[in-house]
């Protein structure tokens, strides 16, 4: 498995990581939510089981990155991998795992016919849109959309 340095490794995501993958998640946000990240882990694991990667350092999941292939959604007929989630242990960036998870997930989507790799970032989160742009991604020229529904809607008259 791949590894930058001694006791490091990139695997496949596991229904038994969610119990870390909970406690990055808490340490990121400071939000402790079990509930959200096994939904999301079982959804991942049932709908492309070998495409979400972990990353371990001394035999501890320190990493994890969500995704999935898939082909037929939003009109896009040709196979995409789709990243949707991921993070890293505060105490364990700037060794490469990131990077290491997405070629991990890369070398899946391709295997499985994709030709592209997509992605939704905030623009205001700039840490997350800096790494996305490291690892290659680029805007796309498709547009994302959204309607809030917290607001009153506009009456037409």
């Amino acid at each position: 498995m791949p590894g930058t340095e001694t006791g490091t490794r990139i695997r496949p995501l596991d229904e038994l990581d969610i119990d870390a993958i909970v406690r990055i998640d808490e340490r990121i946000s400071g939000i402790y939510r079990p509930e959200i990240w096994e939904q999301r882990v079982g959804f991942y694991l049932r709908r492309d089981p070998g495409a979400s990667q972990v990353a371990e350092a001394g035999g501890k999941v320190v990493g994890f990155m969500l995704g999935d292939l898939r082909a037929g959604e939003f009109g896009l007929e040709e196979p995409s991998g789709w990243i949707e989630r991921f993070g890293i242990d505060p105490d364990q960036r700037g060794k490469d795992l990131g990077r290491q998870m997405f070629a991990a997930m890369v070398a899946h989507f391709q295997a499985g016919g994709a030709r592209s790799v997509r992605t939704l970032v905030d623009r205001k989160d700039e840490g997350v849109a800096g790494f996305l742009r490291a690892l290659g991604l680029s805007p796309s020229p498709l547009e994302a959309l959204e309607m809030r529904l917290d607001a009153k809607p506009t009456e037409s008259r």
